[in-house]
């Protein structure tokens, strides 16, 4: 452990982009009740989620009281994309989504997701949102202990035939259809139930498996232990929100109360970026006197790496003091922390770190070193990477094949996604399509991708919006507002059932064809009686172009909706609506007592525009003139 946080935290800036801030204790001794805490407090209920808005001081909870934040080292990161590839929010922790690192798999869960992944378009219920919402298994999000091997067998063998799934999606209110299902004979067991929750969770159906959950509580059709309070904490959460998520856990027997159900509403607090509130949750997990497994310091980490780097060193500190061993998540996210700031170096010591710990970087973990190798212009490195990734037969290693198209195009590898796909084309896997669009697109070969995309339904017939989600993308990131228009009117003839990934690809695809306001008009659109969120990234779309016309009227439009559904404390929005006065020339009056009321403190590159806007006050000479 040591050795992680001495290459997490360098004392010396030696030419390369330092990580963490030095911290100084005032005791030789760290604290023994010492507490995670931060800075982040009053929250608003959008839509069943809760949301951080405003920073304030609450010094009572920072962690380790008896000694000084002190001695910042590191120089202004320089800025990265957010954990969502495609996310254009600079800030860090973006809306997005979640990116490979935000999920703590087994091998096993990984193989039940990739069946379920193709299968996707099989399924005889309506609808499959898993792309829109970053649908999760409780298993892999939470780090539950699987199902019985036996129960998970099962369930891969009846994912196109369960008439449990298909009544609980084809009823509004399915308590009767479930009652009568049950009352003919069938039976109902732990397997049956993980089954039902599984897929309703990979579709993004919330509501309903929460409505199944209550059901099978409500009838005592199986026996709860806390893995399954869990489960159902979990889905009142993303449901009804935190608020009655505690008051359920209140419900729950106290012998079931345990450290599974409190990191359950932890994941849920990090999902929601409630710094606040995950540090409540932790501090009660530690004060209650459950073991704190190395899954809720990840959390914390996961946390901290998208609001505040600063606080990651003294996790890592206080997993030596509890002695939680990192696991390969861990090693994850400081892998990813420490590319995203090109620290090579540190990159690497991390690496070398974890493989002296027994712990060999899997294939999703290669391909995000080498890509932090690509963006930090050891472009060598990323190609050796690749080719090891490879193996000395491609076909025979041919899972690899996902991975590696779009890695070879971000490296500019024409002749190797060529070849790849040469070796996949034949007989190509639904996952293998998608990378290879994606991987033409990023080349800027849209007929080649266009030509996979016709294949994929040529073969596989009806598809998710997933699918053509991945196409979309190539055009609003070409702006062929054209194509782009007519691959929507396809979605809407094959009736695919589209969400917040859908709507901002064509809010970016209008914004970026010139037709700001049409994009607009969808954003405004898409928010209209539905219970989901567009993307952060929707509204910077808009916004931008607000803004290089000088449009300010429209830009504090946009900002103000950004306030209202809870993206707030981010400070891209604030540039981008500075932006907008300066290109129209007019002071932005008050705007720093903005920022301070929402504790947002300007960066450089703000106080430059700050400074920009001051230009354009009023003075008595100008008045006189005007």
């Amino acid at each position: 452990m040591w050795a992680i946080r001495r290459a997490s935290n360098p004392i010396r800036n030696q030419g390369c982009y330092i990580l963490f801030n030095h911290t100084i204790y005032a005791n030789t001794e760290v604290p023994s009740d010492m507490k995670i805490g931060g800075q982040y407090s009053r929250m608003y209920q959008i839509r069943g989620a809760c949301r951080l808005t405003k920073p304030i001081s609450h010094g009572d909870l920072w962690l380790g009281r008896s000694f000084a934040w002190s001695v910042n080292r590191s120089s202004q990161f320089a800025t990265m994309p957010s954990d969502v590839e495609e996310s254009s929010d600079t800030d860090g922790g973006g809306e997005g989504g979640s990116s490979e690192l935000d999920l703590e798999s087994s091998p096993e869960t990984l193989k039940i997701k990739l069946l379920m992944a193709e299968d996707d378009n099989k399924l005889d219920c309506e609808g499959d949102i898993v792309e829109e919402d970053g649908g999760d298994a409780f298993e892999d999000t939470l780090g539950l202990p699987d199902a019985e091997a036996d129960g998970k067998k099962e369930i891969t063998k009846k994912i196109t035939s369960s008439e449990l799934l298909k009544i609980m999606g084809n009823h509004f209110s399915p308590n009767n259809a479930l009652d009568q299902w049950v009352g003919g004979g069938n039976s109902l067991g732990p397997s049956e139930v993980s089954f039902v929750v599984l897929n309703l969770r990979k579709r993004g159906w919330y509501g309903k498996a929460l409505q199944f959950m209550e059901w099978v509580e409500g009838h005592k059709h199986i026996e709860y232990g806390e893995r399954e309070y869990a489960s159902h904490l979990d889905l009142v959460v993303k449901v009804l929100g935190l608020h009655k998520a505690e008051n359920y856990i209140k419900t729950i027997p106290e012998s079931f109360r345990g450290e599974l159900v409190y990191r359950t509403l932890l994941a849920n607090c990090v999902v929601a970026l409630n710094v606040k509130k995950a540090e409540e949750v932790f501090n009660k997990i530690r004060d209650l006197g459950f073991p704190i497994s190395t899954f809720s310091f990840n959390q914390l980490l996961l946390l901290y790496k998208r609001v505040d780097p600063k606080k990651i060193s003294d996790v890592l500190k206080l997993m030596e003091k509890k002695d939680a061993k990192p696991s390969l998540f861990t090693y994850r996210l400081l892998i990813d922390i420490k590319g995203q700031r090109y620290d090579i170096s540190g990159m690497e010591e991390v690496i070398a770190t974890m493989k002296a710990e027994g712990m060999e970087p899997d294939l999703f973990l290669q391909v995000t070193i080498a890509k932090h190798y690509a963006a930090a212009g050891k472009k060598e490195k990323a190609e050796k990477m690749a080719r090891d990734m490879e193996g000395d037969d491609i076909a025979e290693n041919r899972v690899a094949c996902n991975l590696l198209l779009p890695l070879y195009a971000s490296l500019g590898k024409i002749d190797d996604v060529e070849r790849l796909w040469k070796v996949c084309e034949h007989n190509p896997q639904l996952t293998e399509c998608f990378a290879a669009i994606e991987a033409w697109g990023k080349l800027g070969k849209v007929e080649q991708a266009e030509q996979v995309f016709e294949k994929m339904t040529k073969s596989w017939g009806k598809l998710s919006a997933k699918y053509y989600n991945v196409l979309l993308k190539v055009y609003a990131n070409r702006g062929l507002l054209s194509k782009g228009k007519e691959l929507a009117k396809r979605m809407s003839d094959d009736g695919c059932k589209i969400g917040p990934l859908t709507w901002d690809l064509l809010v970016k695809l209008y914004a970026e064809g010139g037709e700001v306001e049409k994009a607009d008009s969808i954003l405004q659109k898409a928010t209209e009686g539905s219970p989901l969120k567009p993307l952060f990234d929707s509204y910077i779309h808009v916004l931008r172009k607000y803004a290089d016309r000088g449009d300010i009227h429209n830009a504090e439009k946009i900002f103000h909706k950004l306030r209202q559904v809870g993206y707030v404390g981010r400070m891209k929005q604030y540039q981008l609506l500075l932006q907008a006065y300066i290109n129209a020339k007019v002071p932005a009056y008050g705007f720093r007592e903005r920022m301070k009321a929402d504790n947002i403190f300007p960066n450089s590159g703000t106080l430059a525009q700050l400074r920009a806007v001051d230009a354009f006050k009023k003075t008595e000479i100008s008045e006189l003139l005007d």
